[in-house]
């Protein structure tokens, strides 16, 4: 018999909600031992909801349980490291989503306004940023425990298929384009540089990003032996809801009223093999979630359709007629034609990590995701923030000295 391995959420949030779904779903495998949020109510009523053992007062509380040995991080950005290191000296394996680290004003005071956080020299926040992430690394490596990356696009059946058939044509990436995009977030804490870090390139770009990586670092492993790395950046960033014309528009489609954070960010990435990676964030796109990825490899070409997918294809004349179904992430009306996703567990990669997170734990071996891709989409992204203002390719050794 299987050794069940013991979850521990931290958060209570949406994120915290899909992760349960998932763990629930791996017929035994895992067991949903406890939950902590920052009220305690929010934990009681979410261990009723979800099937959780014990609602915990505090994330201490939570950590000292032996019969926790994976700790999930579905907390805010500025909680990663802190809560990460904790986790780590109880001896538990950690899983940290999307982005490993962010910069959010911690080397500022607790009453610092949004404009000086934002305002911030770039590069001072690609080494605070960078800094975090290496430290999780570290902590993680040196208490013997497993920091496991949360980017589900690595995990997504599209994604893996490809890596599958590129492994076995044997050819060479030479150009990898995706990105993610819907109508804007609908959380006012993605509108403030202090909350999230950044904007569109950070909270969306980060998942083509970890894909990019985590297909050229394989490659590289299969090849030479040696992970294809990223050396350098260029970028750009904006907020096209600050167009003027939009003011005159009586409808509103899109979500504007960004504070101090980019609606729509791109980079290129530089591989040390040669070749391009060119990915998108964008809260600008109507009609749902859009999340894919193309690769153009030397003998083979492959298209990864996260979302929308046309599994299933509905057609209503009216929004009403499906009421209150959940159809997909971000579609508005429902109306005319759409593809309701048939698992989005599955099909987004949620479900995949899990399992293999949960395979880690028991095993003791090293996940698909690991912190080291995390740590790279990290330099990735805030070196093409500094590419962005700076108006100039970036090189990511130029990072590593400004952390050194």
């Amino acid at each position: 018999m299987q050794k069940r391995i013991g979850v521990g959420l931290l958060g209570a949030g949406f994120l915290a909600r899909t992760r349960a779904r998932c763990y629930r779903a791996l017929d035994g495998r895992a067991e949903l031992v406890a939950v902590a949020s920052r009220g305690f109510e929010s934990a009681e009523t979410f261990a009723r909801e979800h099937g959780v053992a014990h609602a915990c007062r505090s994330a201490d509380e939570l950590l000292a349980r032996d019969d926790v040995q994976l700790v999930d991080l579905c907390v805010p950005n500025d909680q990663h490291r802190p809560l990460c290191e904790r986790a780590a000296a109880a001896g538990k394996h950690v899983v940290c989503t999307k982005p490993l680290t962010a910069y959010v004003g911690q080397d500022l005071p607790p009453d610092a306004s949004d404009a000086a956080i934002s305002g911030r020299d770039r590069r001072e926040m690609a080494v605070l940023a960078t800094v975090d992430a290496r430290a999780m690394v570290e902590v993680c490596a040196d208490e013997g425990v497993r920091l496991m990356y949360g980017e589900n696009w690595i995990y997504a059946p599209s994604i893996r298929r490809a890596q599958g058939l590129l492994a076995q044509a044997n050819g060479t990436i030479l150009d990898l384009r995706g990105g993610e995009s819907h109508k804007g977030s609908h959380s006012p804490y993605s509108r403030r540089w202090r909350h999230t870090g950044g904007g569109a390139l950070l909270r969306l770009g980060a998942h083509p990003l970890g894909a990019m990586l985590w297909l050229k670092r394989d490659e590289g492993l299969r090849k030479r032996g040696a992970p294809i790395v990223p050396i350098a950046v260029t970028a750009d960033v904006a907020d096209p809801s600050r167009i003027k014309a939009l003011d005159d528009e009586t409808a509103e489609y899109v979500a504007r009223g960004w504070v101090d954070v980019e609606s729509w960010g791109a980079v290129i990435v530089e591989f040390d093999d040669g070749a391009r990676g060119l990915a998108w964030g964008a809260d600008t796109t109507l009609g749902g979630m859009e999340s894919r990825l193309e690769i153009q490899s030397s003998n083979a070409r492959f298209r990864c359709n996260l979302s929308p997918n046309d599994l299933l294809q509905c057609y209503t004349p009216e929004a009403e007629v499906l009421g209150d179904a959940y159809v997909m992430e971000k579609i508005g009306s429902g109306a005319g034609w759409t593809t309701p996703i048939p698992d989005e567990d599955w099909s987004s990669g949620h479900l995949g990590m899990c399992a293999d997170f949960v395979g880690c734990a028991r095993d003791d071996r090293a996940p698909i995701a690991t912190g080291e891709i995390g740590l790279d989409v990290v330099r990735v992204v805030y070196a093409s923030y500094v590419a962005a203002a700076e108006g100039r390719k970036v090189l990511l050794e130029e990072v590593d000295t400004w952390t050194a």
